[in-house]
């Protein structure tokens, strides 16, 4: 009797250590993707500053800083619901239309040689480096996650825990801006 006693108690020690080692690591990927965000709203940051930098001398190019103003406000959006696969889409949609900025500038001499638009570059090829390694750091904390809770016996014990898994943050590498000086 005694060791059907200890056997249970080892099997309720389990059971709190997987529980607990599940709520951690949900823990960290949750706190990985307030790294993304944070990164996204600096970037948001500069964006008003780089518009009023192009504005100036690409008074032609209103189109382009319009939609650039209606992609951040639409990521900005996105960011309070939490939804990774809808935030990695506006990012997505707005590093786009950021690199069609960083194109056009290149027909504007005396705009590329503008010191505040020299700075505002820089801010944002840091930012875009810290935006590509918190992804980074995500997507491993989620491969981490992910695969605590299907491997044997985790995934028997997550049926009774219902732990979900975590999507990724995937965007087309073609789509990440390169911010050159």
């Amino acid at each position: 009797m005694l060791a059907v006693y200890i056997i249970l108690g080892f099997l309720v020690l389990y059971l709190i250590f997987i529980y607990n080692s599940f709520v951690r690591l949900r823990n960290q990927v949750l706190n990985s993707f307030s790294g993304i965000d944070v990164q996204l709203k600096r970037r948001n940051d500069l964006i008003p500053n780089l518009v009023n930098a192009v504005k100036g001398y690409a008074m032609h190019e209103k189109q382009l800083l319009e939609t650039l103003t209606k992609k951040r406000a639409s990521l900005m959006n996105t960011l309070e619901e939490k939804d990774v696969k809808k935030v990695a889409k506006e990012d997505e949609s707005l590093s786009g239309v950021l690199k069609s900025l960083f194109m056009v500038s290149e027909n504007y001499p005396d705009l590329k040689a503008n010191q505040n638009f020299l700075n505002l570059k820089r801010q944002l090829r840091r930012t875009e480096d810290q935006i590509a390694a918190s992804r980074r750091i995500y997507n491993s904390n989620v491969a981490i996650f992910n695969s605590k809770i299907e491997v044997f016996p985790n995934n028997l014990l997550n049926k009774l825990l219902k732990f979900n898994k975590f999507d990724f943050y995937s965007i087309k590498e073609s789509e990440v801006v390169k911010v050159d000086l």
